[in-house]
């Protein structure tokens, strides 16, 4: 009653312990919720500006984005927060200069220049989380946008309400910086630039997409990620349980081992006569012994798998003998090449028990079998053997 005790509390810490680990299984789409001052974010950058006046219709302009009379330079300042790896919402100020490509008197002016700023709240989709899952450390992040907003024309002092859509690009540098590329489209009412209708539009400002004011703008800068900016995965319960059933198994079966040994050196001291203890003690010792590891780990699962270790260490220390350690991995976990490097480090920390017991390292032999399917179930093969040589 009390072995099973002791292992019901070991299976209750192994799992609490296991939650602390990195490696811990994790749904794909699921994070924990973070609190309202994370994953905040500023963004500082440079713009170049293209604007189409709804005044232009008609007048034979060149449609070009990059001629000097349609283009500007400016700047970008925007402030943000990820409610969820997908999900954000961000305001967004531009300004300051533009162009105006027609005159009062709707004849062309292509060097008419005019101050403005224009401020829009947006919502953020980020596609890569939404569509590949979260992963802290995506180098390329996509992440379209919708808004709405005003902008002001200072020169002529008039507001105008409108709407924009576009794709914010982010490039991650460290974990709090970013450098990104903002692809946008602002529509905006076509009183905006202050500008009397073109001949022929008169009265139909509001009837049409085409007789709204445009400003296209492509900004590039520095984004500053606030605080906490990464989120914590959900742990998969579901493979959280079969991970500690597998565990449970392995102490289970090491239990059962331990109970049939311990009846069968009892039976030998019941039917031995002089020199019995000596006799179990070499069974014991010549017997190979195992240690068992939990899933991806080269920490013992449990010290109690290190007094029959021990017997082995006393026998081997009195007689001169070698310890031959030889640890495993399962093959159906992880690559050959990490199982061959797991085993290896299973190997050598339970040598270093043994040292720690007394032996000396130079009669101890360590060997790494790599990933194995001998046992069944496949968590009985997360192991390290000792036996004399």
């Amino acid at each position: 009653m009390k072995k099973l005790m002791f292992v019901l509390a070991f299976v209750g810490l192994s799992s609490f312990a296991l939650a602390q680990e990195t490696n811990v299984p994790t749904k794909k789409y699921s994070v924990a919720t973070n609190s309202f001052w994370s994953n905040w974010f500023v963004q500082v950058g440079g713009a170049y500006n293209v604007f189409y006046s709804n005044e232009q219709h008609g007048l034979g302009l060149d449609n070009n984005p990059f001629k000097a009379f349609r283009r500007d330079w400016g700047f970008g300042v925007g402030v943000g927060k990820w409610f969820t790896p997908g999900i954000g919402l961000r305001t967004k100020v531009n300004g300051v200069w533009g162009k105006a490509v027609v005159s009062e008197n709707n004849s062309v002016n292509k060097e008419h220049g005019k101050y403005y700023w224009t401020a829009n709240e947006q919502v953020l989709f980020n596609l890569s989380n939404l569509l590949f899952g979260y992963n802290s450390t995506r180098v390329w992040n996509f992440i379209p946008y919708l808004g709405a907003g005003v902008t002001r024309n200072c020169s002529d002092n008039i507001y105008g309400m409108g709407w924009n859509a576009g794709i914010l690009n982010t490039w991650r540098l460290s974990k709090h910086l970013n450098i990104y590329l903002d692809l946008s489209a602002n529509s905006l009412e076509p009183k905006t630039d202050g500008l009397k209708t073109a001949p022929g539009h008169e009265g139909k400002e509001g009837h049409s997409f085409v007789n709204y004011d445009r400003i296209i703008t492509a900004e590039a800068g520095l984004q500053f990620n606030l605080g906490k900016s990464t989120w914590e995965k959900v742990p998969d319960v579901d493979a959280l349980m079969a991970m500690n059933k597998e565990q449970m198994d392995a102490l289970n079966a090491s239990l059962r081992d331990a109970q049939n040994e311990n009846a069968r050196l009892k039976n030998l001291l019941a039917n031995q006569k002089a020199g019995t203890k000596e006799v179990v003690k070499k069974e014991l010792a010549t017997t190979a012994q195992s240690v068992f590891f939990n899933i991806n780990k080269s920490k013992i699962a449990s010290r109690k798998d290190l007094v029959n270790v021990k017997e082995v260490a006393n026998y081997a220390k009195s007689n001169g003998n070698k310890i031959v350690v030889t640890g495993y991995a399962d093959s159906k976990t992880g690559s050959a090449a990490f199982n061959q490097k797991l085993s290896q480090a299973r190997a050598e920390a339970v040598a270093n028990e043994l040292v720690k017991m007394g032996v000396s390292r130079d009669n101890i032999i360590v060997k790494a079998a790599g990933g194995v399917n001998d046992l069944s179930p496949i968590s009985y093969n997360r192991r390290a053997t000792v036996e004399l040589q």
